[in-house]
């Protein structure tokens, strides 16, 4: 790509909202359910029902995408406003009004994935517009969601430079004041330097439209489903790692640790990734990292209390395929996105939104899951039976891996082809 200055604009943004990705998946939940005090089997209740307002949003939000184009000739419209949105809700989210917490979390979870979508939508579609080129595609998708990776490095860290780790309320808060000194600097930054020159008539989309995507692309169905089932394989581990690293390995002091050898693996991987991808195409470069982590996650179920050196290499032999995990499935979308303006004119955004719709659900139905399932099995943080350590096993290292062989199914059915 000529204009490397131009990546690296795009990619500033991937930065605070990774910040805000972090305490949502991994923190929230368990800062809800432990220092809150909503059973836990609720939580996960609530952050679904929240999520499903997705199935609703996203799409639309794509459409206001597209039509931000005709009226404005830009789509940083929308994210303008969304950011406004995101900064108050996120605020609101982890500060909770105990006398009302379930509604609280109910209510700005709602408002904050509306936020994130306004700005996200947009932002993704961009990897489509900027360049055309199958090669300039991957390395915009690369290079967002490497700065994705230090985003969440950076949030990783924070708390245990100010030794707030420990404590899930200080945690949150102080990575919100991150987010925001980040967030406002970099968000203006990118917004003026990304500068895409279009102009397209943008009609209202009916279910009609999207059957004619389909129908003519299956391409697309076939990689918007193995990616959802990926996306829930990562979401699980994800979501019950303070669990997992807490209660079975028991060694809570060295999750922090762990999470940054993890994705400090996905950064130093990301390019080979892109190297093998350029060889062996991003289909078949994915594929390989998704058996890759498949092949670690497969040794967790054998993991016992003081296995941290053992969790530790799983984590790290994992982290490598985290960068292509992260990168090839989008880009692979903005091809398809690219193609799929053969039958349908431009619905780029449109598209988009229902792949960051995918995206969320995939990461709620994780959370519902694994939750209500350690729920039925009367699942104690404080005094965990040898059967709830067991499914949270199950639900950490086996399962993911089952979802991961279905996922490799889906996506093998992609034909990847240069455009």
């Amino acid at each position: 790509m000529q204009n490397k200055q131009l990546v690296f604009y795009y990619s500033l943004l991937a930065i605070p909202l990774a910040i805000v990705g972090l305490p949502l998946y991994i923190y929230l939940p368990t800062f809800y359910a432990t220092t809150v005090d909503i059973e836990i089997a609720t939580v996960g209740l609530i952050i679904f029902l929240a999520r499903l307002s997705d199935v609703f949003t996203d799409p639309y939000f794509g459409y206001l995408s597209d039509k931000s184009i005709e009226y404005f000739n830009s789509r940083k419209p929308i994210m303008i406003l969304g950011s406004i949105l995101l900064i108050f809700s996120f605020y609101a989210l982890v500060n909770p009004n105990l006398d009302f917490p379930k509604l609280w979390l109910f209510t700005f979870s709602i408002l904050v994935y509306i936020a994130w979508s306004m700005i996200n939508i947009p932002y993704l579609t961009w990897s489509s517009e900027i360049s055309q080129k199958y090669e300039d595609k991957t390395l915009l998708n690369s290079s967002r969601e490497l700065f994705t990776i230090i985003g969440v490095l950076i949030a990783l860290l924070i708390p245990y430079i100010y030794k707030v780790s420990e404590d899930f309320e200080q945690t949150l808060n102080i990575l919100y004041i991150s987010f925001l000194i980040l967030f406002i600097p970099l968000f203006f930054i990118t917004l003026k330097k990304v500068i895409i020159k279009t102009n397209i008539k943008v009609e209202k989309y009916t279910l009609e439209n999207l059957k004619n995507i389909y129908k003519n692309m299956s391409d697309l169905k076939y990689l918007q489903i193995g990616y959802f089932f990926n996306n829930l394989a990562n979401a699980l581990p994800a979501t019950l790692f303070l669990l997992f690293i807490e209660l079975v390995i028991q060694e809570k002091s060295s999750s922090g640790m762990i999470l940054i050898l993890y994705f400090f693996a996905g950064i130093t991987a990301l390019p080979f990734w892109n190297f093998l991808s350029s060889k062996i195409g991003k289909k078949n470069t994915w594929i390989t990292s998704i058996v890759l982590a498949s092949t670690a996650f497969a040794f967790v179920p054998f993991l016992q209390e003081g296995d941290l050196k053992a969790f530790i290499i799983i984590s790290l032999v994992s982290g490598l395929s985290l960068g292509a995990d992260m990168a090839l499935p989008t880009a692979i979308q903005s091809d398809l996105v690219q193609k799929s303006k053969n039958y349908e004119g431009n619905i780029s955004g449109l598209l988009f939104g229902i792949w960051t719709m995918i995206t969320k659900l995939s990461l709620a139905f994780a959370v519902v899951l694994s939750f209500t399932i350690l729920g039925i099995f009367d699942f104690e943080a404080s005094n965990p039976t040898s059967t709830s350590l067991f499914v949270l096993s199950f639900l950490y290292g086996i399962f993911p891996v089952i979802l991961k062989l279905i996922s490799i199914f889906f996506i093998n059915k992609y034909e990847d082809s240069k455009v």
